[in-house]
Parts: C-alpha cells; structure tokens; sequence
C-alpha cells in the first residue's frame, strides 16, 4: 500500500511494479504527481503546469524513472543555455569539445557580465567546493562560505545566487554548504553532461496523469484516487493497513508513506509520532515557488527558455501559443504563452497578483521591448507556499531514513534521507529505496536503483572525487 501519487509514491509504485509486486496506491486528490502537477485554466481553456518543471543530466534516477516508463520521449534536451545579463545582453551558455571540467570554461568566459576577476574567483570557488568533503559538516551557511573563500560580490550576485536560488529555492544565508556542493559539483564538475537541462513538451497532467497512469495499470498497480486516508493502522510491532477518511480499513503487508513531511505527523500511528528520528520533522522549514504565467498577443522573444539575472524573475519558458484563447471579447487568433519562474519567492507575500504581474512584465519589456508594445491578454499567478523543504545549514540531520522503526512501514519522500536536496531526483531515489526495502523484507535482495555514474577521468584526478 503506498500512501501518495507524488513523484516518491510514483517512484515506489514503478519500482515494485517492475518486480511484480501487486501495490495498490493511494492518493487524496484526482490526480497524481504531486507538486508537479497541472490545471485547466478557465480563461484559455488550456492546460498549464502549476510550475516548470525541469530536469538535468545529473539527475541519473530521475532519468532512469523517465526510461523505465517510456516518459522519456517527453523529455526535450536543451542544447544551450541561454543567460540574459543585467544590461540586456544575450549570452550562450553551452559545452565546447574539452572534457569535463573544463567543457564549460568557454561559455564561462562568454558571460560578459562577469568581469575578468569576479572569472577567477568563481574558477577558484569551485575547485574549492569540489575538493569539500560531501558529508563534512559544516554550521556556516553557504553565503558564509563564499565570504570565507574570496568570493566578490558580482561573482556572488550573478552566478552563484542565480544557479542557487533557481535550484535550491533559498537564499544564500539559509542554504546548506554540502546542498551547494550538490548542485555545482553533480552539475557543472563531474561529467560533461550534468550541466544539461531538459524540459517536458507536454504538461505535467499528460506525463502522470495519462502515459504513467497507462504505465502503472499494465504493471498491476491499482490506482485509487480521491481517497484519502485518515491514519495507518498499527500493532505494537507491525503496520496492519490504512483506515480511509470515511471510516473503512484496507490491511496491508507493507505500508510506504510518501506524503509530505508536513502530514506525517498526523498519519502515524500514536507510539511511532514520539519517535526521535521523527519528531525532529518538525523543524523541516520549508520554501515557496511562485510561477507567473502570461499570454502575449504576440511573441516577445523567439527564445525557447532564458535565465534571467539580476531580476525578480528567474527564468523564463515560452510555452507556445494557445488559439481559443476564451476571454470575454478576445477574437480567436493565437496568443503567445510564457511562464516565468520566481523560487524564494517570499519577498512576493502580500503584494497583489497585478503588482507581481507588472513588475515580471516591465523586466521583461526591459529585455524584450516587443513585451511593452504587446497587448497582455491573460495573466495569472500560482504559488507554491510549501513548494520544497529550505536547504537551510544542518537541515540533513532532520531528515529521516526510509527504513522506520515498523520493518513494514517506510516513508518516501524527497525530504527523507537521499542524499540529495529537495529536488524530483531526491524524491525519485526515495521511493527507490523505500521500494527496495520492501523487497528486502520479502526476501528478495534487488537493486532497484541505477549506479551513480562515476566521476570522468579529470575531475577524479583534479579534485578526488569518486
């Protein structure tokens, strides 16, 4: 029984199915994936994912989910980066012929808002980063860090808050050295292709709600949505099953909960809250996301996506063009859509959608000036409030293992003990190893996950990693 149609419920399910373990899964809402997930918006009649979701080379589990389920073929790879500087300037991130690490130092030299020093700093910052011990722990904050290691404000600024916020969705003072490491070591260091984004080319509804869902039914998975679950059931030993919102009881032999971290609390059972390894969840903070979404009569930019520097806004997708666009008064022809992307997003608390509309729209217009002589048609916000855990210094200490102290009762999620920040990659992992465990209760030693690729040639010689 898994409890939860997120990317870790998801993951569990697909891991165990490709066992032959009957699972049935269960999910509160009328839908799967979670956090990432879609909604119809009722102006153009079109379905919009709460957030962009993407992916990068590094994230080997991820991909291996994606492989395992066919939902791959939905998955474009971005040849190129694309870094708009705070003066405007365009500039083409993207790897040139060296092997890795030195495969990114060309487009490194073309970010022509960095200036030849703020270069250096960033060259020495990373080696520095690269040669940190993963699993030393360290009280600074990240902010913290590069202060220690010479860091100037621009290099701060311009590069590593903007690939930091984007992934972590923190700040730089609330965010964990070894989660920083992560990031740029798995991304930009180890091999030539971590650094690589990818991007759905259909909603998030049609990769979990339709091609998973079609996945999961032809590999005896049942899928119970819309039913929600009031607690797990429990002996002194053991997990008996589930009782449902409604009063009914389902039994089970296993139980994985791959709920957030926020409602485990108030699904355990009553001797299993009190427990060491779970009470300190509670101090798990957590971080916003807030997606802006706007539909231009118009194209502003031919751009498929842009990393936005120095701004409110973060990055930007451009999603294509809707043509029943159903506004009162609008006539049929297609209008552009773009989403942009604002993580940490809680300076944004309080201030009304039109104000953050305004705002994204001037930056844009600042960049683009067809934004400004465009007519907006449509616009909307979405927030996430509790989008993913904060990265914040020690926050690994509060995760929890997989494996509770019930052998048949696991818990899933990316804010569980992975190894990996709060990303779609920690969570896939997480229901991996909440998967294995369950076969390992059974009797059945199986590596669900792929290995980790190891380190090229030279980033293990420059730096030690392995």
């Amino acid at each position: 029984m898994i409890v939860g149609g997120g990317l870790a419920g998801l993951a569990a399910a697909v891991g165990l199915g490709t066992q032959g373990i009957p699972v049935t899964l269960l999910e509160s809402r009328a839908r799967l994936g979670g956090r990432a997930s879609s909604i119809v918006d009722r102006t153009t009649g079109e379905t919009i994912d709460n957030c962009q979701h993407v992916t990068m080379g590094c994230c080997t589990h991820f991909a291996h989910f994606c492989r395992t389920t066919g939902l791959d073929r939905f998955l474009k790879t971005e040849p190129a980066l694309y870094f708009i500087g705070p003066d405007g300037t365009i500039d083409e991130f993207s790897a040139n012929s060296w092997p890795a690490p030195l495969h990114l130092a060309k487009a490194f030299g073309r970010l022509r808002y960095l200036q030849f020093r703020d270069r250096v700093a960033i060259a020495r910052g990373l080696r520095d980063l690269a040669r940190t011990p993963p699993a030393r722990p360290d009280s600074r904050s990240f902010a913290e860090w590069l202060r220690d290691h010479g860091q100037t404000p621009a290099a701060i600024e311009y590069f590593w808050h903007v690939v930091l916020v984007s992934a972590l969705s923190d700040s730089l003072d609330r965010i964990d050295v070894s989660h920083a490491r992560k990031v740029f070591v798995d991304g930009f260091l180890k091999t030539r292709d971590g650094w690589q984004v990818q991007v759905p080319t259909v909603p998030l509804e049609t990769l979990y709600g339709v091609e998973l869902v079609r996945w999961l039914e032809s590999h005896g998975v049942t899928l119970r949505l819309q039913t929600g679950v009031e607690r797990v059931t429990s002996t002194v030993d053991r997990v008996t099953g589930i009782e449902l919102r409604g009063g009914a009881s389902i039994a089970a032999d296993d139980v994985i909960l791959a709920v957030p971290h926020t409602l485990v609390p108030t699904l355990l059972p009553a001797g299993l809250i009190d427990h060491p390894s779970l009470t300190r969840l509670q101090q798990l903070e957590t971080s916003p996301i807030a997606s802006v979404h706007l539909w231009f009569d118009r194209p502003i930019t031919d751009l498929p996506h842009a990393v936005l520097v120095g701004r409110l806004s973060q990055w930007i997708f451009r999603r294509g063009t809707n043509d029943s666009l159903r506004a009162a008064g609008e006539s049929q022809d297609s209008s552009a859509y773009y989403q942009v992307v604002i993580s940490a997003s809680r300076d944004l608390d309080g201030i009304p959608a039109e104000g953050i509309i305004a705002r994204v729209v001037d930056e844009l217009a600042e960049i683009w000036p067809e934004a400004r002589r465009a007519r907006l048609r449509h616009s909307r916000v979405i927030s996430e409030h509790r989008a993913v855990f904060a990265p914040t210094p020690g926050v690994d200490a509060l995760r929890p293992a997989q494996q509770t102290i019930l052998a048949n009762l696991q818990l899933a999620g990316d804010w569980t003990r992975t190894g990996w920040p709060a990303t779609m990659e920690g969570a896939v992992r997480s229901g991996y190893l909440a998967a294995e465990n369950v076969l390992r209760r059974r009797g059945r030693s199986v590596r669900i996950r792929p290995r980790d690729p190891a380190p090229d040639f030279l980033p293990a010689l420059l730096f030690g990693l392995s």
